[in-house]
């Protein structure tokens, strides 16, 4: 997309309910980091793995102070479930589902072992593969959406990765900024994550998030705590197509005037924006990825607003 062209009102919604482009059953990706898997799902769109309830953490607390009295000799080592290159696809069990919103899903699938671990980094991917004959669709391009939301525990999902995607370390960017639509927030999340679980990492981060309405606003109670922690590193920016009356953000679509009002400016230094979601944000903003592992030339409203190719990463 060349310049800033006009954008159509229903563009935005479209941000947060278009389905992925087309691959069949065994291209959805997953974003993760975590010892249960824990994924968000919307329909036509994917979530991610996420980090296990606190009682399990807990409990995982308990038995290795446990085996820390009985001695070193008896602490199992964590086993990574996904360890990628040759492995194969990996079964594992439904164990809970939980209902978010109106579209959306939280799903845990258990690893084979209570110690386990993932093995995923932050904002690694998964594929998930499954076979059948009920595939029917709510979205053209969808089946696998389709399918996870009709699941129950305990009904098994093949998983296959991780796919590496952005290597992510402490106080590697000075400012990071991350424009989601739907659910494309879920590796944006896993970033945020990162960054404020750990104490050495001073990253400021600015989030603007585009959805359909407030109901359909993921996550906000927890980027609303980390407004409240981090007053001085986090800042967030919602932008809702169909607002109520009562709304006071943005409305309409993501726009170059918001992002140049809220974005640090192209020249800042070791700054890095991040842009995820259904493929009508990545043409208003940043252009459409090239291939799954090619960025592609940036194009978009952020190429308009004068960020540079090196600072952009299309999730």
């Amino acid at each position: 997309m060349p310049g800033i062209a006009p954008i159509e009102a229903n563009n935005v919604r479209r941000y947060a309910t278009e389905s992925s482009s087309p691959g069949g059953m065994n291209n959805l990706v997953k974003y993760g980091g975590g010892t249960f898997g824990a994924l968000f799902v919307g329909f036509g769109i994917v979530r991610y793995f996420a980090s296990p309830p606190p009682e399990e953490r807990q409990r995982k607390m308990h038995e290795i102070r446990e085996a820390m009295k009985e001695g070193s000799d008896s602490i199992k080592p964590a086993q990574k479930t996904f360890k990628g290159g040759e492995q194969g696809w990996v079964d594992l069990k439904l164990e809970n589902v939980e209902e978010i919103n109106h579209n959306t899903k939280k799903f845990r699938f258990a690893l084979p072992d209570k110690d386990d671990v993932s093995g995923l980094e932050i904002a690694s991917a998964l594929l998930t593969k499954y076979k059948g004959p009920e595939m029917e669709k709510r979205y053209p391009d969808g089946p696998m959406s389709e399918h996870l939301h009709s699941m129950e525990p305990p009904q098994r999902l093949e998983f296959k990765g991780p796919i590496p995607k952005y290597p992510w370390s402490p106080n590697k960017h000075d400012h990071v900024c991350l424009i989601a639509g739907g659910t494309g927030i879920t590796p944006m999340y896993q970033l945020c994550r990162a960054i404020f679980n750990n104490p050495s990492d001073k990253t400021k981060v600015t989030l603007v998030f585009g959805n359909v309405s407030e109901e359909d606003i993921l996550l906000k109670n927890e980027f609303e705590d980390l407004e409240n922690t981090y007053p001085q590193r986090f800042r967030a920016f919602y932008v809702l197509d169909k607002p109520a009356e009562k709304w006071m953000g943005g409305k309409g679509h993501i726009a170059a005037d918001l992002l140049k009002t809220v974005l640090p400016e192209p020249k800042t230094e070791n700054l890095k924006i991040f842009v995820c979601g259904p493929p009508g944000l990545y043409k208003a903003i940043s252009g459409m990825k090239k291939s799954p592992k090619e960025q592609g030339e940036l194009s978009g409203i952020l190429k308009e607003l004068g960020y540079t190719q090196d600072q952009v990463y299309k999730f």
